[in-house]
């Protein structure tokens, strides 16, 4: 008989009425300060699966799914605006007058409007890869020219072993161990009686994010916070697929992403000053797995230092 999965991760499942929706949360507990994770476009909490055990001798560690993803309400709207309310509803819910925030891609967005409309509940800020303002002009015409298919294959949906396979493939290519990131994979997904999966977030859910995603520009100004910014070496993974996708891959991210990335680095110190920057190895995927020694060092010598509000 096949083994049943079950999630190890020591953390906690709950949910909170936060902002008139209802909000999917882990917690990992600890002791002292509150540190908060949030994820990506597109993902779940479970994205920090691996990291957050790293932080709870020192800190309570939550993470959460956004409105419209994971095991959170799917409800409109999912603007940013709406999307910080939603994160301090959970502070309040949960008892949190002040935390920590790291927001990993587009957590980013929450993470700096909290910080800038609600400085009082807000401690240090850690950008995961997120430092990015996705809704510049230069990263929506980058978009243009993506290499890799945002569409997942219907192969991909045949099984969950297809998906883990193909996300893997795409996503985690550099995470030699999947049982680092299998609640992730299968949080993405429902697993049909015939064995098939669908997608968890619906194509309308999608695309209302993306939106915002894509429209709505950050402001760094207002931000009181101290703050440290990580940056992956690359977006995407220049070994994934054939030779011909490979090419495809390295001119995109040399022709886009290193102009973005300078230039995005140039504008947070210059809107953040005194930032804290960390460059480490890795995709914009995978490097809190990869290099995740240097990235939780980096963290715990930031969130447990005493650098003044700006």
């Amino acid at each position: 008989m096949k083994k049943t999965w079950s999630d190890a991760a020591p953390h906690e499942s709950g949910f909170v009425t936060a902002n008139g929706i209802r909000l999917h949360y882990l917690d990992w507990g600890g002791s002292g300060a509150a540190l908060i994770l949030i994820h990506g476009f597109g993902a779940n909490p479970h994205h920090f699966d691996d990291l957050a055990p790293a932080f709870t001798d020192r800190f309570r560690v939550i993470a959460y799914a956004r409105r419209g993803a994971g095991r959170s309400d799917a409800k409109e709207p999912y603007d940013t605006a709406t999307l910080t309310e939603d994160l301090r509803g959970l502070m309040n819910a949960l008892g949190i007058a002040k935390a920590h925030l790291a927001g990993w891609s587009m957590g980013g967005n929450e993470i700096t409007a909290m910080a800038g409309t609600h400085p009082e509940r807000v401690d240090h800020i850690v950008y995961l890869d997120a430092a990015y303002d996705w809704a510049d002009p230069a990263f929506v015409a980058a978009l243009k020219s993506y290499p890799i298919d945002m569409t997942t294959p219907a192969s991909a949906m045949t099984s969950l072993d297809a998906y883990r396979a193909y996300m893997r493939a795409v996503l985690f290519l550099g995470v030699s161990d999947a049982s680092r990131f299998e609640a992730f994979i299968r949080d993405l997904v429902v697993i049909q009686p015939d064995g098939t999966v669908r997608q968890r977030m619906s194509d309308s859910v999608y695309q209302a994010i993306f939106t915002t995603l894509l429209t709505e520009r950050r402001d760094y100004t207002k931000i009181r916070s101290p703050a440290l910014a990580i940056y992956a070496e690359t977006m995407l993974d220049t070994r994934y697929g054939d030779s011909a996708q490979r090419a495809k891959i390295l001119a995109w991210e040399q022709n886009h992403m290193v102009p973005f990335r300078a230039a995005s680095i140039e504008r947070v110190r210059r809107e953040l000053p005194g930032v804290e920057i960390v460059n480490v190895s890795g995709t914009h995927n995978d490097f809190v797995f990869t290099s995740r020694e240097q990235v939780v060092g980096a963290m715990r010598r930031f969130l447990s230092g005493s650098a003044p509000q700006r």
